[in-house]
């Protein structure tokens, strides 16, 4: 949900935007609605006819018909300065009239009891100074479109700078009073004046050269146009085209403090920093210096505090470090070398007392075991279990026994029945072919001449094959 305002809120946003945006117009019209209360003020619209905008002249701004008609000198309402008498242009509050043509220079306002905006008039002059508002709004409208105001040209002004080369009359008050604020602010500077004309017919030409020449000299890191308050002839060089046009092309930052607080002038809006007067100009060149010396003591104050952070934070650097080498120096790694060790040895002592008992509690669970196993009662069983089976193996083995020695002998019969040697006892003879090395079976199995060994009881006898066929008989 958007904001909700008051009426006195939004009238107050209105004024404050509305008064910031147009400090100071002029403004050219018919008089209409005139009226002039017992206070002396003076009421009246101003009109082309389209539009209307509502006009309040205060008392204390007017001029009195006595002091035109005098040629005295006189107060200039917008700068508070003494002037000559020239020519009458300006009315008085009694000289105006409904339906003049005249001309308002002022400051817009907004009356918040009614929420109407009006133009407090500083000065009303009579058409013929509209002309050079006229040209003013002209060559104002064509340096725009140009570019010539564009806030992104515009520069920087350096904080309290060394070098300052100043524009004006080297007679005029503007130089004294800005030399005199000067000399009381920041910390000490150099200036240069580029004296030149600034009123007349001469004095743009003056002004342009004077701060090409400025810029030229390339020594400056500031430059100043500086002038009084006057009417609008009165600053109408700082109006011109030239002078725009050098502001414009100068490389160093330039500050238009030309006229007073109403004043606006061309230069103002090509500038690239415009202060209300020439003492407000070197305000805003140079600080106060009770105010340096302010900063300075919280410069001070500030390092002082830095130091000790410093200190602080080196200290405590130390001490980390202090640890770090007491933690890695050999000293300190070899006691932490015999704590590890200590510690091992704990850990292997306990764990060997928890082993010890944990197997002397198992060795005690076998020792039941055993004796459950093996105990008196137990050993009586197995004893008579170990008798009975002694008296079963001797039986078994007297079994046993008798059966072989029951096959033994079978055994041996057969053995004796198969000896080679027993057929030699009868008689018989085994004979073996010396060739081969086998018992003659098969007369085949010789041949003549074949030797042969003839073995009978009693020993061997050697033997030829002569003949086969003779044998075979």
């Amino acid at each position: 949900m958007s904001n909700i305002l008051t009426v006195s809120e939004l009238t107050r946003s209105v004024k404050n935007l509305l008064e910031a945006e147009f400090p100071f117009v002029w403004v050219r019209g018919q008089v209409s609605n005139l009226a002039r209360p017992a206070s002396g003020h003076v009421y009246f619209s101003l009109t082309d006819g389209d539009a209307q905008l509502s006009i309040v002249w205060f008392k204390g701004s007017q001029m009195s018909a006595e002091s035109v008609k005098s040629g005295e000198d006189r107060i200039n309402p917008l700068t508070g300065e003494v002037e000559e008498e020239q020519g009458a242009t300006a009315l008085t509050g009694s000289g105006i009239e409904d339906g003049m043509e005249v001309l308002c220079a002022g400051r817009l306002n907004v009356y918040e009891p009614r929420g109407q905006y009006q133009l407090i008039a500083e000065l009303v002059q009579d058409q013929g100074v509209g002309d050079l508002a006229i040209a003013f709004e002209a060559l104002k409208k064509k340096l725009a479109e140009k570019g010539y105001f564009d806030e992104d040209r515009k520069l920087a002004l350096p904080s309290d700078p060394k070098r300052v080369a100043v524009i004006t009359s080297e007679s005029g008050a503007a130089i004294r009073d800005f030399l005199r604020i000067a000399n009381t602010r920041g910390t000490g500077s150099e200036i240069r004046i580029y004296p030149s004309l600034v009123q007349g017919d001469r004095a743009p030409e003056q002004i342009a050269a004077a701060l090409d020449q400025a810029d030229a000299d390339d020594w400056a890191e500031v430059a100043v146009l500086i002038r009084g308050g006057g009417s609008l002839e009165d600053l109408w060089a700082f109006n011109t085209e030239p002078v725009a046009d050098a502001i414009y092309r100068a490389r160093v930052p330039v500050v238009s403090g030309v006229g007073h607080e109403p004043d606006v002038s061309i230069a103002d809006f090509v500038a690239d920093k415009r202060v209300a007067t020439p003492s407000h100009a070197a305000q805003e060149l140079w600080p106060r210096r009770e105010t340096l010396a302010q900063k300075v003591d919280d410069l001070d104050m500030t390092m002082g505090r830095a130091y000790t952070n410093w200190l602080v934070g080196k200290g405590a650097g130390f001490e980390h470090l202090r640890k770090a080498l007491i933690w890695l120096s050999p000293e300190r790694k070899l006691e932490r070398v015999e704590d590890n060790f200590l510690s091992l040895l704990a850990r292997l002592d306990g764990a060997g007392q928890d082993h010890y008992f944990d197997c002397a509690s198992e060795a005690t669970r076998y020792v039941g075991r055993l004796d459950r196993a093996f105990g008196p009662e137990s050993l009586d069983g197995l004893g008579s279990d170990v008798m009975s089976l002694a008296h079963r193996m001797e039986q078994g083995a007297r079994r046993l026994g008798d059966s072989k020695a029951h096959d033994l002998e079978l055994l041996s019969t057969a053995l004796h029945g198969l000896d080679p040697e027993a057929p030699l006892e009868r008689g018989y003879s085994l004979v073996r072919i010396e060739r081969t090395g086998e018992f003659l079976r098969d007369p085949k199995g010789v041949t003549p001449g074949d030797a042969l060994d003839i073995r009978v009881r009693d020993g061997r006898v050697a033997a030829i094959v002569a003949d086969k066929k003779t044998t075979d008989q």
